[in-house]
């Protein structure tokens, strides 16, 4: 693992109408790693992770990527610096295929200035057979897709467009066995390739089998952060319903 972390996130604090939705939390995240973000409703885990995308602004703290320090004031600076944003909506057209859906708004074109179709099915094709080599389903609108390989054609979009931190919001919620082990598969492959990604879900379990570290917030607050490997199940439990670190609060 590098020594150099892809984000620092140090002393990251916002809040709202006088509520601190985010207070004074630190995360790091290295390439070729899964950092779990795991917390209640309202722990404030979605509103950190908004800060990195540039969907909001923080009111105090600094953002470092790949050590250096970073202004991420919208969704635009966040691409700047290779992050992407997968949220659980997925915001593709479903009227639309693999292809159109990867380049929507980035459209590929030919030296004469139109849109190269060809060109675009061509490098969907490969970052797919790259991603899931399964994915066959290239012409269909994205409406007919399952789950999983509509998250597939989320995550071909953010990687083709040279993503190093994926930011992945609840990426199998609602999807059934065969489906969470797709995108499971996916993140080990992304995992693979050197990307970092911090992770947002609920599961505790799918947590442990996916990420190399766990962090939790509850009331805007970092509880705080461990390795799978040293933690139960019952150990994040208590961090997220109690606000304890049974690791560090056991004296």
């Amino acid at each position: 693992m590098s020594d150099t972390p892809l984000v620092q996130l140090k002393d990251i604090s916002i809040s709202f109408g006088g509520i601190r939705a985010v207070d004074h939390v630190s995360l790091d995240l290295y390439p070729g790693e899964v950092v779990g973000l795991l917390g209640h409703n309202g722990a404030g885990k979605s509103t950190l992770i908004k800060i990195l995308s540039g969907a909001y602004q923080r009111d105090g703290g600094e953002i470092w990527i790949n050590g250096k320090k970073a202004e991420i004031a919208s969704p635009r600076d966040a691409r700047d610096h290779n992050i992407e944003t997968i949220y659980q909506t997925l915001a593709l057209a479903d009227n639309l295929d693999a292809a159109s859906n990867l380049f929507l708004g980035r459209e590929l074109t030919s030296a004469m200035g139109f849109v190269d179709d060809a060109k675009m099915a061509a490098e969907t094709a490969k970052i797919m057979a790259r991603l899931n080599p399964n994915f066959k389903k290239l012409k269909e609108p994205v409406s007919a897709l399952s789950g999983g390989q509509r998250q597939s054609v989320a995550i071909a979009r953010a990687v083709y467009f040279n993503a190093k931190i994926l930011i992945m919001d609840e990426p199998t919620a609602a999807l059934g066995v065969h489906e969470t082990k797709m995108v499971a598969d996916l993140i080990q492959e992304l995992k693979a390739q050197g990307l970092g990604i911090f992770l947002i879900s609920h599961d505790t379990r799918e947590m442990l089998e996916l990420c190399d570290r766990v962090s939790v917030m509850k009331n805007g607050a970092l509880v705080g952060t461990e390795r799978v490997e040293d933690v139960t199940e019952d150990d994040i439990l208590s961090m997220i319903i109690l606000g304890k670190n049974p690791k560090r609060d056991a004296a």
